[in-house]
């Protein structure tokens, strides 16, 4: 097995090639996206590797589609991932995405995909219903409509809270950063 220094990290060509290998749907391309774009700006918020961290977001469901099981979703995209030789530290927050995968989140870039993951979705569909869209969007009115549990009713409300526990923030902190990764162009 490559060590975390010895492991190659594909570059965003490589990345967008696989997603579009197996990811056919365009609300499944779009939340990739979204997810990348969020997790960009997290990186810049932590000081760490931009470009990692959104290689993170932008595969984290690349095996939805092919894989849409509790116990496959997760396992699979890391195995992708690992077949290409890619990092470890890649495959292993795309499984531990996932809480069925069994695996303990332990870095911060693990942690963070998967405190956004849900709530970049959330936040996505809030700003759906508004005229305005993302422009003015403040952490209360979402938090408002994660309350009502028939709208967005697919989106796993508990692992929303959980993401922003196991990061160690608050959830507005954690809706606000969501709101700005998601407006950067």
């Amino acid at each position: 097995m490559q060590t975390m220094t010895e492991a190659r990290w594909p570059t965003r060509e490589e990345a967008l090639a696989l997603v579009e290998e197996h990811v056919s749907t365009d609300s499944l391309k779009a939340h990739l996206l979204a997810v990348e774009k969020v997790m960009r700006r997290m990186a810049r918020h932590y000081g760490e590797d931009e470009e990692k961290w959104g290689l993170a977001g932008l595969l984290h469901d690349l095996d939805f589609e092919e894989h849409p099981s509790p116990e496959e979703h997760g396992r699979a995209g890391a195995a992708l991932i690992r077949e290409r030789g890619w990092a470890e530290e890649l495959a292993r927050a795309v499984e531990a995405h996932n809480d069925i995968s069994g695996l303990t989140r332990e870095s911060l870039m693990e942690k963070t995909l998967y405190a956004v993951d849900e709530l970049t979705g959330f936040v996505v569909a809030v700003s759906l219903v508004r005229p305005t869209g993302l422009e003015g969007l403040e952490p209360r009115s979402v938090r408002k409509k994660l309350k009502e549990r028939s709208f967005a009713a697919g989106v796993d409300r508990e692992q929303i809270a959980r993401g922003a526990s196991e990061l160690g923030v608050e959830l507005d902190w954690l809706i606000q950063r969501v709101v700005e990764g998601l407006r950067q162009s």
